[in-house]
């Protein structure tokens, strides 16, 4: 039986610059004016459900406020990530002034192959590696393609491990996949679970470690990183963790046994992973005392004054800090880790120990290609490092900006737009990154979003109540934008991510947050 359309809305009430949602029959939709034309899409972010009408419509794009996945307005396509998948669509008729909507979603294209030739492989089955897959069905390849991970499970969205699986907010097995579960099939890619032994970049062949070789004609190498391990002694002790995969997660809390609040953690390392981790662990009444060398958390990242707010931040809710501070050892009692020693003398009690010390990229099996020190592989603006291959995310070192030097960024989103751009080209495109990064770090409740690249700076501005988790700070560089952080602005840091694409001033930024500001009292 067919689906009534139903009257929704008024052309001259819909706004150029503002989406509305409406309600059909349980449908959520998303009424989206595109000058006499009206799109209607789901209305909530295929990644993780964000409310699209609190985002931002600008320059043809819809663009969600939570982790800034960007959608073409005229078709719902997927134009960033994080989101992985189109918008689904409904359709729309528009008779002189009256929008009508039939609740009843249009059925999504399938991207299959049509052939055995040409054969791309993609190696690393996390974000940018199910990104890859994504794009490059969406851009038209019609040959053969797997992905290879050494993980068990289909690629999840590994951003969940560090913010909510530890605080009890989501378990490890309601961790949500990047793609629907029947996705892979539904679009002929192949998942092979195995892990690469040898990659022989010049013969375009992978060796496993269980026997067997593949080859290939074209591969994308998304293989992430692993956690980096400190030299000390007692890191092989029980209760001992690191925190990197589903399994690791499930491990950590396991752990924790029936009455958290007795339980004492000490995190090493005042990275992302470590103080995430701590801020979950202490809305379960978990103990936790980070130990760093660092004077002030974030300090690189964020410069002293935000990293004095997040250290805070923390103290306020029960975290503990010995900063400037170096392990000497882990000492155990029969087997188990019981405490950590401190070059100074001092011990710290320790039932569990996290290891949050960094990551190293993942390609010590890469053979016939150049690496840099670190294990970074160079790539160009294309995301090639070499005829026949191409790499993304935390292993790819990159020019972010024309005549820089190119650099290697550990951002999970990022990766996903090293794996689209590096799709794209490998259907036969000469794309070169021109994104901005982006990424967000949780604690205590609060989202922190980071827009943009600085390593250095030369002013600091503060738009709003920076220790009271509501601002927006103005990274600058010669009067430019060279990043943003901010803390419950969605709606103004998804208009900002798109203005950074093509340079941005202080005072341009000041005014979209001034109008975005306006447009927010208007609503009210």
């Amino acid at each position: 039986m067919n689906t009534p359309a139903q009257r929704v809305a008024q052309l001259s009430q819909l706004r150029a610059d503002r989406a509305e949602r409406v309600e059909l029959d349980g449908e959520k939709i998303l009424l989206v004016r595109d000058g006499d034309t009206v799109h209607a899409y789901g209305a909530e972010c295929p990644h993780a459900g964000a409310p699209l009408e609190q985002g931002a419509l600008c320059n043809g794009k819809i663009i969600c406020p939570w982790h800034k996945a960007e959608f073409d307005i005229a078709t719902g396509n997927v134009l960033e990530p994080c989101a992985l998948i189109a918008l689904d669509r409904y359709p729309v008729l528009v008779t002189g002034d009256d929008v009508t909507v039939t609740p009843e979603k249009l059925p999504r294209p399938m991207h299959k192959a049509s052939a055995r030739d040409p054969y791309f492989v993609v190696i690393g089955a996390g974000a940018a590696g199910a990104a890859a897959c994504a794009a490059l069905r969406e851009n038209g390849f019609a040959g053969r393609l797997t992905m290879i991970g050494a993980e068990p499970h289909a690629p999840y969205d590994r951003t969940a491990l560090s913010k909510f699986v530890p605080s009890g907010e989501m378990a490890s097995a309601d961790v949500p996949p990047l793609l629907p579960p029947d996705w892979y099939a539904q679009h002929d890619v192949e998942r092979l679970v195995a892990t690469v032994a040898r990659l022989d970049v010049p013969r375009r062949t992978i060796h496993f470690e269980s026997g067997g070789e593949l080859a290939y004609d074209t591969a994308l190498l998304a293989t992430g990183s692993t956690p980096r391990l400190p030299d000390i002694a007692g890191r092989e002790l029980g209760g001992v963790h690191v925190l990197r995969t589903l399994d690791d997660a499930a491990a950590l809390v396991d752990a924790f046994g029936d009455d958290p609040s007795q339980v004492r953690v000490a995190i090493i390392g005042s990275s992302f992973i470590g103080l995430e981790t701590a801020a979950a662990l202490r809305t379960r009444k978990v103990q936790v005392t980070v130990i760093a060398p660092d004077r002030v958390p974030f300090a690189k990242q964020f410069g002293e004054r935000a990293g004095a707010m997040f250290r805070e931040l923390h103290e306020r809710h029960g975290v503990v800090f010995r900063l400037g501070a170096k392990v000497a050892s882990l000492e155990g009692e029969e087997g188990n880790v019981h405490e950590v020693m401190l070059e100074g003398g001092e011990h710290v009690a320790a039932d569990l120990v996290l290891l949050a010390t960094g990551v190293t990229p993942a390609t010590g099996f890469v053979e016939g290609l150049p690496l840099q020190k670190d294990g970074g592989v160079i790539v160009n603006a294309g995301m090639q490092a070499a005829p026949g291959l191409y790499a993304a995310g935390d292993i790819a070192v990159f020019p972010l900006y024309e005549h820089h030097e190119p650099l290697r960024i550990e951002h999970w989103r990022l990766a996903q737009q090293h794996a689209r751009i590096a799709a794209e080209n490998m259907c036969g495109a000469r794309h070169r990154y021109s994104g901005v990064p982006f990424f967000w770090t949780y604690h205590f409740g609060n989202n922190f979003e980071y827009l943009g690249h600085a390593s250095a700076w030369d002013e600091f501005v503060v738009h709003g109540d920076l220790e009271q988790q509501q601002f927006i700070a103005l990274y600058l560089t010669d009067g430019q934008v060279a990043a943003v952080l901010a803390c419950q602005h969605e709606a103004h840091t998804a208009r900002l991510i798109e203005a950074m694409r093509g340079g941005l001033s202080r005072a341009e930024a000041l005014a979209i947050i001034e109008a975005v500001d306006s447009l927010k009292e208007k609503q009210q």
